[in-house]
């Protein structure tokens, strides 16, 4: 990246009031059935999660799979808390197959537990130090004491098997203190998804000594050898649900209903995006480029774009957002009729709507086209009413 670039991409990152990055408009994020995913390989995630682990740096690693995805569109709050991540992974095959039919490029699969296996025979400048909370009695501590050992570029410093329970009781400040004291480098939870993630976005803040954390709540058991993960070639057939079947028999419920979930959410929110998709490739001779202004008012602020937003406009999108989400106050953002965007464009919208759900901010987002303000319901966007943000 050049010197002019890399100036440029620091503008897309908005900080909060507290100097933590809040968002990164510069990602490489695409909207699907209404959450973000990063677009990024196996490499480039673990490349990630390594400088963030020794640079000490926040990340807040989401990986969501077909339970996420029903979840979310269930859940506000489970779902703003894969808006505020600071990476999002498509775990999962029926996600990448949807995103392909949609034109939307993610086109691998990032298995949480691929990533943690590529964390631990990475070679790095030193052991990642990595610390288990959660799962079943026992299996957290087990994990830790096997993660590491020869080939293995992993040490681990701990673990905690609280058993179940409220979140209160899982957020005591003597439990935090603990992890803290530990000092790892990446903090692997495990207290089942909806649990897990409202526990992350819970006590995030507090975990001032623990700089990357995930909810990756099988890998605990694999690592600590209580259940045997699916070889690689049925990952990637997409079965791998069978083989978690065949070794968690009750979980047979839990995938019968998030399939027929999904299958209603595609016909929902999936086709509409489509058709949006296809309507706006046939206007593509026929778009300017994207143009955008901001108007201030009391207390509040309006954000209009006119134009083509598509790649290789998306950078002025990019600036456009970021701008926007430094002004305070209520947002407003106003597509005209001639506004044509895509996922990504749609996708660093969500990472909008998760940084006015985090600062509090009243978000509007309205479309004069018929078929764009329909995608953005779609996507879990506000239009043509107001709403405020999850």
């Amino acid at each position: 990246m050049t010197d002019a670039a890399a100036t440029r991409r620091a503008t897309w990152c908005v900080t909060g009031p507290d100097g933590r990055l809040s968002v990164d408009f510069g990602r490489n994020v695409h909207a699907l059935l209404g959450l973000p995913f990063d677009a990024v390989t196996l490499d480039e995630a673990t490349r990630q999660v390594v400088g963030a682990c020794l640079g000490r740096r926040p990340l807040f690693l989401s990986t969501p799979n077909v339970n996420f995805v029903v979840t979310a569109s269930r859940d506000a709050a489970f779902r703003h808390s894969v808006l505020v991540s600071d990476l999002s992974l498509a775990d999962g095959m029926p996600l990448v197959w949807l995103a392909r039919w949609l034109g939307i490029p993610i086109r691998e699969r990032v298995a949480g537990a691929d990533l943690f296996e590529r964390l631990r025979t990475t070679k790095t400048p030193r052991p990642l130090r990595v610390y288990f909370f959660g799962g079943p009695e026992g299996v957290a501590e087990q994990a830790s004491a096997r993660v590491g050992g020869p080939g293995r570029s992993m040490l681990g410093v701990g673990g905690q098997s609280p058993g179940f329970h409220p979140l209160d009781t899982l957020s005591t400040p003597d439990r935090l203190e603990t992890i803290n004291q530990a000092a790892p480098d990446l903090l692997l939870v495990a207290l089942g998804a909806q649990k897990g993630q409202a526990w992350i976005m819970r006590n995030r803040l507090a975990l001032l000594e623990a700089p990357v954390v995930s909810h990756l709540g099988a890998v605990v058991n694999f690592v600590a050898g209580t259940v045997r993960r699916a070889p690689s070639w049925v990952a990637r057939t997409g079965l791998e649900w069978f083989w978690r079947i065949a070794q968690e028999p009750g979980l047979w419920r839990r995938y019968w209903n998030d399939g027929l979930a999904l299958a209603n959410l595609v016909r929902r929110l999936a086709l509409p995006v489509r058709s949006y998709v296809r309507a706006s490739r046939e206007r593509s001779g026929f778009v300017e480029a994207g143009r955008w202004s901001l108007q201030a008012s009391a207390g509040a602020s309006e954000l209009t774009l006119a134009g083509d937003w598509r790649a290789p406009h998306l950078d002025g999108l990019r600036d456009a957002l970021s701008e926007a989400a430094r002004r305070p106050g209520a947002l407003e953002v106003r597509f005209d009729r001639s506004a044509v965007i895509d996922s990504a464009g749609f996708g660093l919208l969500l990472l909008l709507q998760g940084l006015c759900g985090e600062q509090d901010r009243r978000l509007t987002v309205e479309a004069e086209d018929a078929d764009l303000a329909e995608a953005l319901s779609a996507h879990g966007l506000v239009s043509r009413a107001s709403l405020r943000c999850a």
